[in-house]
C-alpha cells in the first residue's frame, strides 16, 4: 500500500521530534559531566589550599602535621585527576 502525502508528513514530524529530543538529551548529559568536572576541580583546588596551610603547620609540629599535609596533598591530586577525567569524557561526547 502506497504512502499518502499525509503519512509522509506525519512520519517526518515524528522523526524531527525524535531528533530534537535526542539533541536535548545529549546536551543535558554533556552539561552534567561538565558540572561534575567543575565541582571536582573546585574540590581539588580547595584541598590543595588546605594542604599548603597544613604544610605550614607541619613545620611547627613535626610528624603528625607532615602526615596530615601529605594526606591532603594526595587527596588534592586524586580530585584533580578525577576532574580531568570527567572533563575529557565530556569533551569526547560520552
Amino acid at each position: 500500500m502506497a504512502q499518502t502525502k499525509a503519512d509522509r508528513q506525519a512520519a517526518a514530524k515524528k522523526g524531527a521530534a525524535t531528533r530534537k529530543r535526542n539533541q536535548a538529551r545529549a546536551r543535558a548529559q554533556s552539561s552534567g559531566k561538565k558540572a561534575a568536572s567543575t565541582r571536582q576541580a573546585r574540590g581539588a583546588a580547595k584541598s590543595a589550599g588546605k594542604s599548603a596551610s597544613e604544610t605550614k603547620r607541619a613545620a611547627k609540629s613535626a610528624v603528625s602535621g607532615a602526615k596530615s599535609a601529605a594526606g591532603s596533598a594526595a587527596g588534592a591530586a586524586k580530585q584533580a585527576g578525577k576532574s580531568a577525567a570527567s572533563r575529557a569524557g565530556a569533551a569526547r561526547g560520552r
